[in-house]
């Protein structure tokens, strides 16, 4: 699971029929350095909202299926975080 800032949206108009009505977001993990990518957004996180991403076939079951193409989902918004 990765902590993720949303940075933006992408429009696209022609996709997989399985991701119809799939939002995308450009996240960028916020701990890591790595650079910034795609996750589909069931969940309706916003541009500056902080956000936890999952990948791999946990996206893909989050995404409601073994069989839904999708390599990053976006599981939560962060409300109010702390450090330890």
């Amino acid at each position: 699971m990765l902590l993720c800032r949303v940075t933006g949206s992408v429009i696209s108009t022609r996709k997989n029929e399985k991701l119809t009505g799939s939002r995308f977001l450009i996240v960028e993990p916020l701990n890591s350095g790595a650079a910034k990518f795609v996750a589909v957004d069931n969940i309706g996180a916003g541009v500056g909202e902080t956000v936890l991403v999952v990948e791999g076939s946990s996206a893909r079951v989050a995404c409601g299926g073994n069989d839904i193409p999708v390599d990053a989902a976006v599981v939560g918004i962060i409300d109010e975080g702390t450090s330890v």
